[in-house]
């Protein structure tokens, strides 16, 4: 009898470290990116946020919910990369409407109906950023459709899908590269990033995820490190006078 309640019991520990584990999984990939949205609102300047990160996680989750479709793998990981999506849209209509709040004079319109390669991720209204998004969906549900039968293709899909989140960090490395100066950007956020994707790369390994998650993983965690570096390095120079805007 002794055994049965304790397999029970670990049962249910097992279970509710599971959900916890999951829930994590879920929540912690989005956390990093409240001290940001917070010190945009304080200080009124998205300057020191590089909407190509935004970018990046928004084509590496769409490409991931589409691989989902022919690996099935875990429910969590999904459900975190439809969040994702949600929260990086936040993220870019904070920065657009601070952006032209801030603008003294009016300047002209850039949206994605011109087609204007120039102008690319660097819109003037959110609507273009959605628009634009819709378009990469649409596109990538057809394929998907179509090509959901070819193995090789789809774990193509899923390599990029990880290799572009993994190298989300890059826009901003190159960013206070150009700036030589991490000013505007969430030291907080960067700490965050770190951790969760230590966090996500030893989830990826300890759930037997595909082989690209966790090898991307670690490309991840490289360059969070590598940012880390930079803010130790810049943090004694001052604000750059002419930010790079736009991107």
């Amino acid at each position: 009898m002794d055994w049965i309640i304790s397999d029970e019991y670990r049962l249910t520990v097992g279970n509710v470290i599971g959900h916890l584990a999951a829930a994590a999984m879920i929540c912690g990939g989005v956390l990093p990116y409240v001290p940001q949205y917070r010190q945009i609102v304080r200080t009124q300047d998205p300057e020191g946020f590089s909407l190509h990160v935004c970018l990046a996680l928004l084509i590496a989750n769409t490409l991931r919910i589409f691989f989902w479709f022919s690996k099935r793998y875990e429910l969590p990981l999904l459900v975190q990369s439809v969040v994702m999506n949600i929260t990086m849209f936040l993220m870019i209509h904070l920065c657009v409407k601070v952006r032209r709040n801030n603008a003294i004079m009016r300047a002209r319109e850039r949206v994605f109906s011109d087609f204007d390669s120039r102008y690319f991720w660097a819109w003037t209204d959110f609507q273009s950023y959605l628009d634009f998004m819709l378009v990469v969906w649409a596109i990538g549900a057809a394929v998907t459709y179509m090509m959901l039968p070819v193995n090789w293709f789809m774990e193509m899909i899923g390599f990029l899908a990880v290799f572009t989140e993994a190298m989300l960090g890059a826009p901003q490395f190159l960013r206070n590269y150009r700036n030589k100066s991490t000013h505007g950007m969430s030291f907080l956020m960067v700490i965050m990033w770190t951790i969760g994707d230590v966090y996500k790369t030893t989830y990826f390994i300890l759930r037997s995820a595909p082989i690209q998650f966790w090898l991307c993983g670690m490309l991840q965690v490289s360059l969070d490190l590598a940012i880390l570096l930079q803010v130790y390095i810049f943090r004694k120079n001052p604000a750059p006078r002419n930010a790079h805007r736009g991107d």
